[in-house]
């Protein structure tokens, strides 16, 4: 009964394909899953050619690449083409998972058809299990890449019949029909699926309209405001080498770290915190020189000093700290200065 189901089901889809051949349809497909598809083609006739001659003296995967490619490609459309009584069929078998997503369904799709090419040396020596296999497969796939044995705009014309077969959902394939070819033309200026050019700058991607808000997130021709807010706008592409290199709101050691003050802060404000932070700067240094100096003496010797030195003076350790023995020189040392000199 369930496979009686599963033929009624069948020629049910099969009819509706036939009436859209009569009718004004959209043939726009998500370009995205096309292309995927059109990439497992590659990759899957290599394999098939590897484990069909490996142990073959006489033949080599060239020498059977033109006739296997047919019969895969014939292999695809049969399968795609009867997915759907094949998909009601497996309802009865418990327990069976599999992934509804055309991608994996071609993939699955391959794989069986290469396991039908194996060889029996493929099949009995290890051959399957070993790395040479893999290395010998992918050096095939790109050499028929490199000879255009089997270009990428055909792969992409088999992989959208494929997509038609097998999207049952609708969800990567445009299901509008319409009675008058007027009407599809304006549709298929609107449609979801249709192709159009990323239009940042310097992009040459080309994707569905239907992710165009997932590329423009993506794209490194993007541009965007400063991540570290500072005033510019930076290609996307170029932002982490701003930030971490030219932004003037890198996070930066103040110039004072190495003699005790651990504040982070944006390089643009370096000259502002040194102006506003000298009092304390000035204790970080005088606690160097100065050991064994008391705080009361310290805080008295940097108040003084704070009313002497420019703002030049203290813009990092190794200069605030030559000024200030400049002025002890002239001043005389710590010990020696009175309360009574900062009163005045």
């Amino acid at each position: 009964m369930d496979i009686l189901v599963a033929e009624l089901e069948f020629h049910k889809k099969f009819k509706e394909l036939k009436e859209c051949d009569s009718l004004f349809c959209c043939d726009h497909l998500d370009s995205e899953v096309v292309h995927k598809i059109a990439q497992v083609l590659l990759p899957g006739l290599a394999t098939a050619c590897i484990d069909n001659t490996t142990g073959d003296p006489f033949n080599g995967p060239a020498s059977v690449a033109i006739d296997i490619r047919k019969e895969m490609v014939d292999y695809l459309m049969h399968r795609s083409e009867t997915y759907v009584a094949a998909t009601m069929i497996q309802k009865v078998v418990p327990d069976v998972e599999t992934s509804d997503h055309p991608i994996d369904i071609v993939s699955d799709f391959i794989d069986d058809f290469v396991s039908s090419k194996r060889n029996m040396f493929s099949l009995i020596s290890g051959w399957l299990l070993s790395e040479k296999r893999e290395d010998k497969i992918d050096d095939f796939a790109q050499e028929m890449e490199v000879n255009a044995f089997w270009s990428i705009d055909r792969r992409e014309a088999i992989a959208k019949n494929l997509l038609k077969n097998l999207d049952l959902k609708n969800t990567f394939c445009c299901e509008m029909r319409f009675d008058t070819a007027e009407e599809l033309a304006e549709h298929s200026h609107q449609c979801i699926f249709r192709s159009i050019d990323c239009s940042n700058e310097g992009c040459s991607a080309r994707f569905c309209a239907v992710d165009m808000e997932k590329h423009d997130s993506l794209c490194h021709f993007k541009v965007l405001p400063c991540e570290q807010k500072c005033s510019e706008n930076i290609l996307r592409l170029e932002m982490d080498r701003h930030c971490i290199t030219v932004c003037p709101m890198k996070l930066t050691n103040c110039p004072f770290h190495l003699v005790g003050c651990q504040s982070t802060i944006p390089r643009c404000t370096i000259e502002e915190h040194s102006a506003e932070t000298l009092h304390s700067h000035l204790l970080y240094v005088l606690q160097v020189i100065h050991k064994e100096a008391s705080v009361e003496d310290l805080n008295h010797w940097a108040e003084l000093l704070e009313m002497t030195l420019s703002p030049g003076q203290a813009q990092d350790a190794r200069s605030l700290t030559f000024a200030v023995r400049e002025l002890e020189a002239k001043m005389g040392p710590l010990g020696h200065i009175s309360r009574s000199v900062i009163d005045n």
